[in-house]
């Protein structure tokens, strides 16, 4: 019987079936061709609760603080992932950025992560290295943007609850 979660809609808004597009990625059969596709399969690794590939897909310096039974144990909604700018992370560069905005619901609360992740390509693999969160709207400019609840996870990567990490 066919895996139904591979029968959706990817959780990453690309629009395409989730078994062709970061399900592979997930699965380790694939491996992602830019930074921009990495980021996009951690979001769904965040969904999915997938704390293996979050690791795994994660900067080695980075993940002496990684919690993976915290990622497992997580109970927040990821709600949709919006791309905003990526900038180099293609196919033949070994660096990049991706802006994103993810929204989810934690505690019945509605919340916003606005981060521009560091990506970089090493042996032939791309890993998530650390983010930056802009304090405005990109599109307004206007108010706090990163809005991350204190029991969400923490937007740097860490795999613990924001309140026990950077919050």
């Amino acid at each position: 019987m066919p895996n139904p979660k591979a029968l959706t809609l990817c959780p990453c808004g690309s629009g395409k079936n989730f078994g062709i597009c970061c399900a592979p990625l997930l699965a380790g059969t694939r491996k992602a061709a830019t930074a921009e596709q990495l980021m996009r399969s951690r979001y769904c690794a965040f969904v999915y609760r997938d704390a293996d590939y979050l690791l795994s897909t994660l900067a080695s310096e980075k993940s002496s603080g990684f919690d993976a039974d915290q990622v497992r144990a997580d109970c927040c909604e990821w709600l949709e992932l919006e791309i905003i700018a990526t900038n180099k992370g293609g196919i033949f560069d070994q660096t990049g950025t991706v802006e994103f905005v993810a929204r989810f619901r934690d505690n019945g609360r509605e919340h916003v992560l606005h981060e521009i992740s560091r990506f970089e390509r090493r042996n032939g693999r791309w890993l998530y290295i650390d983010g930056e969160f802009p304090e405005a709207d990109p599109r307004t400019g206007k108010g706090n943007f990163a809005n991350v609840g204190s029991n969400a996870p923490c937007p740097c990567g860490s795999g613990k609850k924001h309140k026990k990490c950077c919050g």
